[in-house]
Formats: structure tokens, C-alpha cells, sequence
């Protein structure tokens, strides 16, 4: 999977799920802080993440996971 499917995907279920707003979907974009994901919106991605990608997030891997960049890079080193 190219990682420009993986962004466009990630991004579409960030706004039409998440409700995040497109303009703040950036590479450098804090996860909590510029995104507003906060707990109960990161049990909606995992569930998300796992119908669209077909695996299952491991928190203790997502501990280095601060920005939309790294949440991409994250998925691809999953789905590659």
C-alpha cells in the first residue's frame, strides 16, 4: 500500500469519524493536542484502523506516537 492511500484513508476516517476539522490535518500535527483526539476518540481509531487497515493496534507500540506523521508511518510499517 502506497503511503499516500494510507494518508488519504487515515484522513478521511479523522473527519468523517473523528471529526476532525481537514485544515489541521498536517504531518507535524500533535495527536492530542492539535487533533483533539483525546481517549474516547482513540478507542473509535483503533476500531477504525483495524476494519480499514486488518490489524490490531498494540498500545505499547503507540507510546512513540506524537504527530499524524507518525500515526501514518505507524500504519504503513503495519499494512507493508
Amino acid at each position: 500500500m502506497e503511503r499516500s492511500e494510507v494518508i488519504k484513508i487515515t484522513n478521511n476516517f479523522l473527519i468523517e469519524e473523528i471529526e476532525v476539522e481537514e485544515n489541521v490535518l498536517t504531518e507535524e500535527a500533535k495527536l492530542k493536542e492539535d487533533l483533539g483526539i483525546d481517549s474516547l476518540d482513540f478507542v473509535d481509531v483503533v476500531v477504525i484502523v483495524e476494519r480499514e487497515f486488518g490489524f490490531k493496534i498494540k498500545p505499547e507500540e503507540m507510546a512513540e506516537v506524537k504527530t499524524l506523521g507518525d500515526f501514518y508511518n505507524y500504519i504503513m510499517t503495519k499494512v507493508n
